[in-house]
């Protein structure tokens, strides 16, 4: 007969409580590091947020060269400038010590003149895709909100045609 989930397997061992410290192990290790520590990955939200501000200033750009376009693109500037300050101040509250990067980024305008609706919503297309891969990588608790901005991107990007 096979033996009890709590029956002893070694000398005032059993079973459940061999289970329960291996459960703990894992935990207990994380915090420690055998040899020096690998320098830590920048936190992917970083690089999401300065897209934010690079998208909202592109379409920004596009209204400013056609403004015909203000009712379909202000709203797409409007959220991609939300979503620069709420992923700014996710990394903040995870890094108290760093500060947030400046709500302007580079110069939108591409070589060939201003940009257009199409650049505008390959921008959108591209910003998320590149969050729904970031959300994938993230723990659970910052997947709401990176989801959330791969989900808008998507959208507008879907009916910026």
């Amino acid at each position: 007969m096979g033996a009890v989930s709590g029956s002893p397997i070694g000398p005032g061992i059993c079973r459940r409580s061999l289970l329960a410290a291996l459960l703990l192990v894992p935990p207990a290790l994380a915090g420690c590091s055998v040899g020096p520590s690998a320098p830590t990955a920048p936190d992917p939200l970083i690089a999401l947020a300065a897209a934010a501000r690079s998208d909202a200033a592109l379409a920004a750009a596009a209204i400013a060269a056609d403004p015909a376009l203000v009712d379909r693109v202000q709203p797409l500037v409007d959220a991609r400038t939300q979503h620069a300050d709420a992923l700014d101040a996710e990394v903040a509250r995870l890094d108290p010590q760093r500060t947030p990067a400046p709500s302007a980024a580079r110069s939108p305008a591409p070589a060939g003149g201003p940009p257009g609706l199409a650049e505008v919503r390959q921008a959108a297309l591209a910003s998320g895709t590149a969050a729904a891969d970031a959300a994938l990588t993230l723990p659970a608790d910052r997947v709401g909100l990176v989801a959330s901005v791969a989900a808008c991107c998507t959208t507008y990007g879907a009916v910026l045609t």
